[in-house]
């Protein structure tokens, strides 16, 4: 993956490149409507006083950096609207923001982006496994942290891999309580003093979720708070394309470095398990058209309670009821639905095969 300019609209947009500056103006002089996601980790305004320390008295490197320092919850809340303000207009009419963050700053991140107009999907709750205990014994062990997962606006269709967040899952449907370590070992970037990099380093782990989840090979992702590039290393390595704002130099070497060193999968690997319901439409009566199905021929349901014959007009009829093949199943079943494709199955060679099979069979030569 390369530093490339692909136009939006006629503006160049800076696919696979870091971006040096406020995020705001950086985000307010790209073009409109042209990213398909955005990961966003901003600061999280931690209100720490004074320093923290291990029983063994060592100290604690905690958030303690300037950019994570506010004067008020005022001046925070003003910079979260601003900064979600310039996000929601450079997202695409069907993008989705993800957003990040602790107990000190969600809330009011929630509600900005509540007013701001996005329409939140879910949230999802990252439980780490291996959890930073709680040194003074005055509250209980931080465990998690939430992140809001929000569509442009109430009628934006954002990209959602259902079946491949379930594949993830060993087959079970993905919940909304994700347990994944955090950042730590090998994966922990450092400087040149051995010291952590960047405070709150994100797992790749938590990004390559969301990523498969949410984006597709060749999507635009948007970090407006980059650090040391966890979101830009993991688009890559997905084959998405990222674009990466950081104000701070020092996180923008150790981000360019590692995006170097990181290699995107080959394109075989990148396929992933989609919906049907992401998969092109085809009507029943298309395998009556193509000969697949003949007028006159009977269907069974599978559960072995009912016949019905198919008509020329890609309708059924069975016992005194007409219509489509999931109307028919519904009243013979008497049920308020019923999906036709997995209801009923045709009879070949002695053998009742499901009439999806066919469909399956349009699907894979439409695609190929």
């Amino acid at each position: 993956m390369t530093n490339s300019k692909h136009t939006n609209g006629g503006v160049s947009l800076p696919l696979n490149q870091i971006l040096s500056g406020d995020c705001i103006e950086v985000m307010d002089a790209l073009p409109e409507n042209s990213v398909d996601l955005i990961f966003a980790d901003p600061p999280y305004n931690l209100q720490l006083k004074g320093e923290l320390h291990r029983p063994d008295n060592s100290k604690v490197d905690a958030v303690d950096d300037h950019w994570d320092q506010f004067d008020s919850f005022k001046v925070y809340d003003e910079f979260s609207r601003d900064w979600l303000r310039a996000a929601r207009r450079i997202l695409k009419p069907n993008g989705a923001i993800w957003v990040i963050g602790s107990y000190h700053n969600i809330f009011r991140v929630g509600a900005c982006l509540q007013d701001a107009g996005y329409w939140i999907m879910n949230d999802v709750i990252w439980r780490k496994s291996n959890p930073m205990p709680n040194f003074r014994g005055m509250r209980l062990t931080n465990a998690h942290e939430t992140m809001i997962w929000a569509a442009k606006d109430e009628k934006s269709k954002p990209t959602f891999n259902y079946e491949a967040l379930k594949a993830l899952n060993d087959g079970v449907q993905m919940r909304s309580d994700w347990v994944l370590p955090i950042c730590n070992g090998h994966e922990r970037l450092k400087d040149a003093e051995g010291n952590k990099a960047h405070p709150t380093q994100k797992p790749e782990s938590l990004l390559h979720r969301v990523l498969i989840g949410s984006t597709n090979v060749g999507d635009v992702v948007l970090d407006p708070f980059f650090g040391t590039g966890t979101t830009g290393a993991v688009a890559k390595k997905l084959g998405r394309n990222f674009i990466g704002i950081e104000r701070e130099e020092a996180y923008r070497e150790v981000a360019a470095r590692r995006i170097k060193d990181t290699r995107k999968f080959d394109k075989e690997s990148l396929e992933v398990s989609t919906s049907k319901r992401a998969a092109p439409r085809v009507p029943f009566g298309q395998l009556v058209e193509r000969g697949m199905l003949n007028p006159g021929e009977k269907l069974y349901a599978l559960n072995g309670r009912h016949t019905a014959k198919v008509r020329a007009d890609g309708t059924l009829i069975g016992n005194d009821c007409k219509g489509s093949i999931h109307q028919v199943g519904a009243a013979l079943e008497g049920a308020p639905s019923c999906n036709g494709w997995t209801y009923w199955g045709f009879r070949k060679e002695g053998k009742t095969m499901p009439i999806d099979l066919l469909r399956e069979q349009i699907r894979a030569e439409m695609s190929a």
